[in-house]
């Protein structure tokens, strides 16, 4: 193994490209298990490489960069992702306000945790439910708090009578119906994430429950972007999206108007909207850390126009939030 290394170090140092991926892999503490592993690797980020260019030079709303992901090819990326598959939930609120603002960013509100990271695990449901709850806690109570996931991850899961599965995936409104059973939830401070190497842990009951926090009903919101909108302009709202494409995987800032899909596989916070040189948009949160995309969020673009009405990636297809 330490001839291995020394042989790559070598190898990169005689390569201006080579030392790129090196650098990339030391910034994102990539583990090679082999040669083989290296080359496959490096050869899936150089493609992206040259894929990113090609965007880029395009002039296109949008632009794409390197990240945690920039390892993967498509298959490797679609497997992360459709560890979260999601299942279509019916809307009921249909929206009957006549004025909403022009735009809406609830990080101007002091309405939202900085952005978190669920690793391996297939939490993306609990990120997206913590992260509307968040919002309405804070825009209710005036205090910004970080819940845990890792309760969710934990304790909202069948192998304990829940409704979700862990690192599998999971739904958000299951996740806002065990926080009402469960009378609350607890805070990240006292019941950290550490599933970020996909695995979920015991059900732990000695944290307390955050006062307030008990969920009294949550709104599924209609499949308009009208309904979206004014909710959002009332909290942050959790979504569902599909997230396996390429230009998703490697998205670094702009307005993303390229074709993405509406086969839900990845929960998300929406927390505003607006128009960013002539493209309308939703502001998104991700739980993919901060060296993902725009320091960790994602501007969707915004319209009737994206799949047939359903939004921009699916994400007017399951919106939903709390009620406190």
């Amino acid at each position: 193994m330490r001839f291995f290394f020394l042989s790559l170090v070598s190898v990169c140092n005689a390569n201006p490209f080579l030392n790129q991926f090196n650098t990339w892999a030391e910034t994102f503490h990539i583990v090679f298990q082999s040669n083989n592993h290296y080359y496959d690797t490096l050869q899936k980020w150089i493609n992206n490489n040259n894929y990113i260019d090609r965007i880029n030079q395009e002039y296109r709303s949008y632009t794409l960069g390197h990240n945690q992901f920039s390892g993967m090819d498509e298959l490797d990326f679609s497997a992360y992702v459709n560890n979260n598959q999601l299942n279509y939930s019916h809307p009921i609120y249909e929206s009957n306000e006549t004025w909403i603002p022009e735009s809406v960013d609830w990080r101007n509100n002091n309405s939202v945790t900085p952005v978190k990271d669920q690793g391996q695990c297939g939490s993306c449901w609990s990120f997206s439910t913590t992260g509307s709850l968040e919002g309405i806690y804070a825009i209710q109570t005036g205090e910004l708090v970080s819940f845990s996931e890792q309760q969710l991850v934990d304790c909202d899961n069948i192998r304990h009578g829940g409704n979700d599965h862990g690192c599998n995936g999971g739904l958000m409104d299951n996740a806002f119906s065990w926080i009402h059973d469960n009378g609350g939830l607890c805070s990240e401070e006292s019941y950290p994430y550490i599933s970020g190497s996909g695995e979920t842990e015991k059900c732990q009951t000695t944290c307390d429950l955050l006062p307030r926090s008990k969920i009294q009903s949550w709104v599924d919101v209609a499949a308009s972007d009208k309904a979206l909108m004014t909710a959002i302009a009332q909290q942050p709202v959790s979504i569902a999206i599909e997230a396996d494409q390429k230009d998703f995987q490697l998205y670094q800032s702009g307005v993303l108007t390229s074709d993405c899909g509406t086969t839900l596989d990845h929960g998300v916070l929406v927390i505003g909207y607006g128009t960013e040189s002539g493209e309308d948009y939703y502001l998104v949160k991700n739980s993919w850390g901060t060296s993902w995309g725009d320091e960790g969020y994602i501007k969707l673009g915004r319209g009737p126009n994206y799949n047939d009405g359903q939004g921009q990636c699916g994400i007017l297809l399951q919106a939903s939030y709390p009620v406190l």
